[in-house]
């Protein structure tokens, strides 16, 4: 499973073909030596920084860096800097019997989220999902608007389109899919700096995708995935098997992306959305073509290192080469 435990950084575009050709001369009659291809293709890393306060950095350069792929060092092809980008954001909100209790507080927060983060040019999606993805507010720019769409979930009172190929789920919550489905049709092609925020407690048990899976679709499309949760413990304040697997799942896929998880009852709402919003609007992107050129599905492990102590870097932790 360690092999399939990193990232995929911030798509990987083919930009180069080399052929090497050579005639080489064998009985008095030449022989064309067999085509040798290499794709040569340019990796970029998107990554944020942090003092040793904790404050996001915004003017750091190239020279101030160094990256590393499997250990080598490699040669920063681009470096550039993200401020007010555009935002593209998918919020995922479970809607499964686990999180019936939570309701009130999912709409609650995104109602929060959509008045304290969303600029008048990011645009936003909704899906909420059980055991059906349901595309409850398409890309808008409006937030009344998909708090309204959202209030039509939660009555009943209207049937929205499913995203995802018709799938037999005979359990309740597709947690995976809800994620894999909401990059596969929404956000892998969208513009801007693209994030989910799904709000769950990171149970699943009717996906046909599993966590690597979605890990690595969400590292294909480099896609923050900030994960909210909302984890409800047996009698006494106990975690079940389930609760302490799904707490692991959602930390788990959110820093494998490159985002962070939140404890929804341990940290105010406001506050986090705030620190998302200024972190996804505050990054780096840096860009190299490997060493290695080879495409052999080998994961390749990235690393950022500042060189000034007391800056703290985060970033994907690298990709496959496909």
């Amino acid at each position: 499973m360690a092999s399939r435990s990193g990232l995929v950084v911030c798509g990987i575009r083919p930009v180069l073909a080399l052929c090497l050709c050579g005639w080489v001369g064998s009985a008095g009659r030449g022989q064309e030596a067999p085509a040798i291809h290499s794709n040569v293709n340019l990796v970029n890393v998107s990554f944020t920084a942090r003092d040793q306060r904790g404050t996001l950095l915004d003017s750091l350069s190239a020279d101030q860096v160094s990256l590393f792929e499997d250990g080598v060092e490699q040669r920063i092809a681009h470096f550039a800097k993200s401020t007010d980008v555009p935002l593209t954001l998918g919020l995922i909100v479970d809607a499964s019997s686990s999180q019936e209790h939570f309701s009130k507080e999912h709409e609650k927060d995104i109602e929060s989220f959509l008045r304290n983060v969303l600029g008048p040019k990011d645009r936003v999606f909704l899906l909420c999902f059980g055991n059906h993805l349901r595309l409850v507010s398409d890309f808008t720019q409006s937030g009344p608007e998909m708090m309204e769409h959202l209030k039509q979930y939660e009555k009943k009172s209207e049937r929205f389109p499913e995203i995802g190929p018709k799938e037999m789920r005979d359990l309740g919550t597709a947690f995976y899919d809800s994620i894999f489905y909401s990059i596969e049709e929404k956000l892998g092609k969208a513009d801007g700096r693209r994030a989910i925020l799904i709000f769950s407690d990171g149970e699943d048990n009717s996906s046909s995708h599993d966590m690597m899976t979605t890990i690595e679709a969400a590292q294909a499309a480099n896609v923050l995935v900030y994960t909210i949760r909302y984890t409800q413990p047996m009698r006494h304040g106990e975690l079940s098997a389930r609760n302490k697997y799904g707490i692991r799942v959602m930390d788990r896929i959110a820093k494998e992306s490159g985002a962070w998880n939140v404890d929804a009852k341990e940290t105010n709402p406001q506050e986090y959305f705030r620190k998302i919003a200024e972190e996804l609007r505050t990054t780096y992107e840096v860009g190299y073509y490997p060493a290695n050129p080879m495409k052999d599905n080998s994961f390749r492990k990235i690393a950022i290192r500042p060189k000034e102590e007391g800056v703290t870097i985060r970033a994907k932790s690298g990709y496959f080469a496909r």
